[in-house]
C-alpha cells in the first residue's frame, strides 16, 4: 500500500467528500473534483440570474445538467435531488455544510448530518 493509502481521510470539508486511499483513490478524486466544479458552476449561475444574463443561466444549466447526467451514481443522492428539481440555492447549501436547508414542496426529509 501507499503511504498515500495509508492516509485515508473519510473527513469532509464544507461538505465536499475528500477521501484518498490506495482502494478508490480515483472514485474519491473524482468526486471532489465534481462537487468542487458543480459548486463553481452554481455560484456562476446565480451571480447570472441576478445579472439577469439569459445566455450565460442558460449555459450553467446545461453544465449542471451534464454534471449530473455523468455523476448522477456517484454524487450523494440529495445533491442529486436538489439538482434534478433545480433547487440550485439548496444545492449551494448542502455543498456548503449545511444541516438546516428547508424542506420544500416536496416534503422531502431534513438535511444530511
Amino acid at each position: 500500500m501507499s503511504s498515500l493509502g495509508t492516509q485515508a481521510c473519510g473527513a469532509r470539508k464544507q461538505g465536499i467528500a475528500f477521501e484518498l486511499n490506495a482502494s478508490n483513490s480515483g472514485i474519491s478524486f473524482f468526486i471532489e473534483s465534481m462537487e468542487t466544479q458543480i459548486k463553481e458552476s452554481l455560484t456562476t449561475l446565480l451571480a447570472a440570474i441576478k445579472a439577469a444574463d439569459g445566455q450565460r443561466v442558460a449555459l450553467e444549466m446545461a453544465r449542471l445538467d451534464d454534471f449530473l447526467a455523468k455523476g448522477r451514481a456517484t454524487l450523494h443522492p440529495q445533491l442529486v435531488h436538489f439538482l434534478q428539481n433545480r433547487s440550485y440555492a439548496k444545492a449551494v447549501m448542502f455543498l456548503g455544510g449545511a444541516t438546516d436547508i428547508p424542506v420544500g414542496a416536496c416534503g422531502g426529509r431534513a438535511a444530511r448530518s
